[in-house]
């Protein structure tokens, strides 16, 4: 292989050597690539087969029957809004909306042209008790309004305005 393909694929030569070059330690390996990446690239996934010995095919099976494993890029901060039982009845639909409408997004085109936002919808967050919910990255936002959500994303906007021009 060529130096600069090497080159860049380095990080992901640092993962798959760490793990042993182990096929057993394929979904282990998924994740710290993703955790790079905020996605699974095709080319790294073919990357990933070769150096394993396995075949893309059976590195894409794992990569797309596991939920969290993501095969499009996805923005800086990924909006989970919770549309299970709980949280639709107490409106998260409307929130889904008033989200989609704020940022230009839609169910089609989930994550902003600046690769900023992706907003997903899941079944369910475990966090019943504080429905509706939304899961911004990590962090979770409980009893959530269409005002509070349009909030925080306000919120994430200025201070990435302030990043930039720091």
């Amino acid at each position: 292989m060529p130096t600069a393909e090497l080159r860049k694929f380095e990080k992901v030569c640092e993962i798959v050597e760490k793990h042993g070059k182990q096929a057993s330690k394929l979904i282990p390996i998924l994740q710290e690539v993703q955790e790079e990446y905020r996605y699974l690239p095709e080319e790294v996934m073919t990357f990933v087969a070769t150096s394993l010995g396995l075949s893309p095919a059976k590195v894409f099976g794992v990569a797309s029957f596991y939920a969290h494993f993501a095969l499009q890029a996805k923005g800086k901060y990924v909006l989970r809004l919770c549309d299970g039982t709980a949280c639709h009845v107490k409106g998260s639909e409307p929130i889904l909306d008033a989200l989609y409408e704020k940022l230009g997004l839609s169910a089609k085109k989930p994550t902003s042209a600046d690769m900023l936002f992706t907003i997903e919808t899941v079944s369910c967050l475990g966090a019943c008790g504080l429905a509706p919910v939304m899961l911004v990255n990590e962090k979770v936002y409980g009893q959530v309004s269409k005002e509070k959500a349009l909030e925080i994303v306000d919120q994430i906007k200025q201070k990435e305005d302030g990043n930039a021009s720091a």
